[in-house]
């Protein structure tokens, strides 16, 4: 393991990246076991206020953001600070993400339907950097030899081919999927053949006078929602808590 390590991880300069990593997941699963029991009243925990405002964690976690990025652009990969600054980058990221849905909605929808969103995006960001530390590399330069990092014009070409890959998923609905293309370009590939999802910027302009295809897009999405869209949401709350339901609307 420590030799694993030590040729992996310390030598390529990847430390930092696996302490920011670290601190980011830790970060965000402390937070989240500390806000449910905020939310069920039990433990010494409660909520920051100043002058009767209530202080929500994005904001010492941009204050970390700051801190850590500035310091690990003015260090290097290697050595203490480098370590120490991309822990700090890690914390403030886990509590800035972990209230990503507030800061998109600009709205407190911590524990509603639509808090779901900053724990998507948590766990993306974590498979993410969890893929370039890895060795995967955005837009497929990993897959490179030496000779042509060396040649500008094919890493140029490279990264825009992938590029315009992750738009065409994209277009299609598929965001997810669009953002792991970016790292991991065969899954934009295999985006890039399926069919689109209806309502997608792409279904609308080339499934406009195709019935068929239309048709399959309406049931393949409907097939793979009812199938994942149950163990997802089971998945989230068992992370991030189970949201607050919506109160009933009166009848008319």
């Amino acid at each position: 393991m420590g030799h694993w390590l030590q040729r992996n991880i310390i030598e390529p300069g990847k430390l930092p990246l696996l302490l920011a990593l670290a601190a980011f997941v830790l970060t965000f699963l402390i937070t989240r076991v500390v806000t449910r029991l905020i939310r069920a009243g039990k433990g010494p925990f409660g909520n920051v206020k100043a002058g009767g405002v209530h202080i929500h964690h994005v904001v010492p976690g941009v204050v970390l953001s700051v801190l850590g990025g500035f310091g690990a652009v003015a260090s290097s990969r290697h050595g203490f600070g480098a370590a120490c600054f991309a822990v700090v980058f890690g914390m403030g990221a886990g509590l800035v993400l972990d209230e990503f849905a507030l800061i998109l909605h600009l709205d407190d929808v911590y524990w509603s339907e639509e808090g779901r969103k900053s724990v998507e995006v948590v766990v993306l960001t974590a498979a993410l950097v969890g893929l370039m530390l890895a060795g995967f590399s955005p837009f497929g330069v990993d897959d490179m030899s030496q000779d042509e990092l060396q040649d500008r014009g094919s890493v140029i070409s490279t990264v825009a081919v992938n590029f315009l890959f992750s738009l065409a998923v994209l277009s299609k609905g598929k965001a997810r999927m669009a953002i792991f293309s970016v790292i991991v370009p065969l899954i934009g590939l295999i985006g890039l053949v399926r069919v689109a999802r209806p309502g997608s910027p792409w279904a609308r302009r080339f499934y406009r006078r195709r019935p068929r295809t239309r048709a399959k897009s309406l049931l393949r999405a409907y097939h793979h929602d009812r199938r994942w869209l149950g163990p997802r949401r089971k998945f989230q709350d068992w992370i991030g808590g189970k949201p607050t339901a919506a109160p009933a609307l009166p009848r008319r």
